[in-house]
């Protein structure tokens, strides 16, 4: 594995970690200051990181004693540091407090990283999932055939 792959294997841990753990401090911690996200839900962007983790805090505050276990797979990594672009399908499973999973969609994320000096941040955030021609709605789940 080399660096760019090991640098997006960590925020993709470190992420995992803060969300399972409902630390939306954490998470926030990840996305540096002017940090651009392209959510999939509702609002067309959030600018800056002040904004985004109002969101978080909405997200993660609803989820009660369940949590959220995020994987990630088919990740890709281009560039080479300080600026690396981070590709994957991430999955996110709600987990009941006896680790039963509740209900679990995937969707599309991208990540521009960025090294401050001190940490590896994500200046933008682009997450999206396909929508079907017939119905116009959100596919939840990837084909397996993909």
């Amino acid at each position: 594995m080399n660096e760019s792959h090991q640098v997006a294997g960590a925020v993709i841990e470190s992420y995992r970690r803060a969300v399972f753990d409902r630390d939306v401090e954490a998470l926030t911690r990840l996305y540096d200051p002017d940090a651009r996200v392209f959510d999939a839900w509702n609002v067309w962007s959030y600018e800056g990181a002040d904004a985004w983790r109002a969101c978080l805090h909405g997200w993660l505050s609803t989820l009660g004693d369940d949590r959220v276990r995020v994987t990630a797979e088919d990740v890709q990594v281009r560039g080479a540091p300080p600026l690396l672009v981070a590709s994957a399908v991430f999955r996110y499973a709600a987990i009941d407090p006896d680790d039963r999973e509740l209900r679990a969609m995937q969707n599309r994320l991208t990540w521009a990283l960025r090294f401050d000096g001190d940490a590896w941040k994500i200046v933008h955030e682009h997450t999206s999932m396909p929508v079907g021609h017939e119905d116009a709605r959100a596919v939840f789940v990837r084909p397996s055939a993909t």
